[in-house]
């Protein structure tokens, strides 16, 4: 066939793979964020946080998102577009111009390449800035809000168990001033604190906020055999905070291994204290470069699927996208478990997923290419028999 043939053929599988893809992006992206809305939205009704610093923690959960979306999304597309293709006869009309199964392949894994590249860059280095600016922010949006909500002749009730009051606020040295609390966190030992002056410390690097005092009393009456009054003087108290829950459930005190970049993760398990740390930091890198190779896997494994389903339409596509991801990340996860426990290396175990899937891909292609169905059985037959054609 000549040059100019192929490359217009090439385009042409390009863009009706592209379309779909594109479309899914959209979809699962809209899925993915709708997941995290209500929480989010809660911070803004509930906890007063400024919309724009909402917009900030969605845009730094989008690498996340985008690191699934982009999988599954250009399964969806080679599933629709070849069952198209094979729905309208131009599978048909394309092979009897001579052009074979085998040269479809090229203008798909390109752009299986290139989503793969994409993939692997928000996997190894975006989810993992990511997850770290949106701790950041989480700790920021709680903290400003600790130091904001306080006004002055106002009983302050932000912290569980925790009240406070400031007769006056001293806003150019940022301080309150003639400061009452009332704690009541341990209900065995509730204490009234007095104190002349008090301010937010917050330390972004240990993720904490605390309230120091200064020059004040501690109250508290002691129950027990003989009750008695008891009065503490200080010149310095700090209390420990509690930002509250929604506003600090993802941020941890140290880094995760969510965070870590491929090399704090190889530092990090080079160093690891014992086999079981170490198996767990050698399995999340693995992991990240397998599932970084998702869409060439699936790229092999839905050509031959889309080809097979030509008369199932689009949602019989969109399912069968879903399954077979499904499938791919379940496996992904059980092979984590066993790396993680040490079971198998992870070096072979993470990447167990897409060696199966390759090669049933491999050999869905042949049977294709060579004419021959690809015989899957479908739901209802596989449930009747792994269930021995009970009812």
């Amino acid at each position: 066939m000549p040059p100019m043939a192929t490359r217009r053929i090439n385009h042409y599988i390009f863009r009706e793979v592209l379309t779909p893809t594109l479309l899914g992006l959209v979809i699962f992206t809209f899925i993915l964020t709708m997941s995290r809305l209500p929480k989010l939205a809660e911070m803004v009704v509930n906890k007063g946080v400024p919309l724009g610093s909402i917009l900030k923690l969605m845009s730094y959960l989008m690498p996340s998102f985008l690191s699934i979306a982009i999988p599954l999304s250009f399964l969806l597309g080679v599933l629709l577009a070849f069952g198209r293709l094979s729905a309208d006869g131009e599978f048909i009309a394309l092979k009897s111009s001579g052009v074979s199964l085998y040269g479809l392949l090229v203008p798909v894994l390109l752009f299986s390449v290139a989503c793969s590249m994409v993939t692997g860059g928000l996997i190894l280095f975006g989810k993992p800035a990511g997850k770290t600016a949106f701790r950041e922010q989480i700790f920021a949006i709680a903290s400003d809000r600790a130091s904001i909500g306080v006004e002055a002749g106002v009983f302050n009730d932000s912290f569980e168990g925790l009240i406070i009051y400031a007769q006056t606020l001293d806003d150019k040295r940022d301080q309150m001033l003639n400061v009452f609390i009332s704690d009541e966190r341990s209900a065995e030992k509730p204490v009234n604190i007095f104190a002349r002056q008090g301010r937010f410390i917050k330390d972004p690097q240990r993720q904490t906020l605390s309230l120091h005092l200064q020059q004040g009393t501690i109250h508290h009456l002691a129950t027990g055999e003989k009750e008695s009054y008891q009065t503490i003087g200080f010149n310095t108290y700090n209390i420990n905070l509690d930002l509250g829950e929604g506003l600090t459930e993802s941020s941890t005190r140290s880094k995760s291994k969510g965070e870590y970049t491929p090399q704090e993760l190889i530092s990090a398990r080079n160093n690891a204290l014992n086999p079981r740390q170490s198996n767990i930091l050698a399995a999340e890198l693995h992991k990240r470069f397998s599932t970084s190779a998702a869409p060439l896997v699936f790229a092999l494994i839905g050509i031959p699927l889309g080809l097979q389903s030509n008369r199932s339409g689009k949602g019989a596509g969109f399912a069968l996208a879903l399954g077979i991801a499904l499938c791919y990340y379940v496996l992904l996860s059980i092979t984590e478990t066993l790396a993680s426990t040490g079971t198998l290396p992870a070096y072979i175990a993470l990447h167990l997923p897409n060696l199966l899937f390759i090669s049933g891909g491999s050999f869905f292609i042949h049977r294709t290419a060579i004419e021959k169905p690809i015989c899957l059985p479908r739901p209802g037959q596989l449930l009747s028999r792994l269930t021995g054609g009970q009812k």
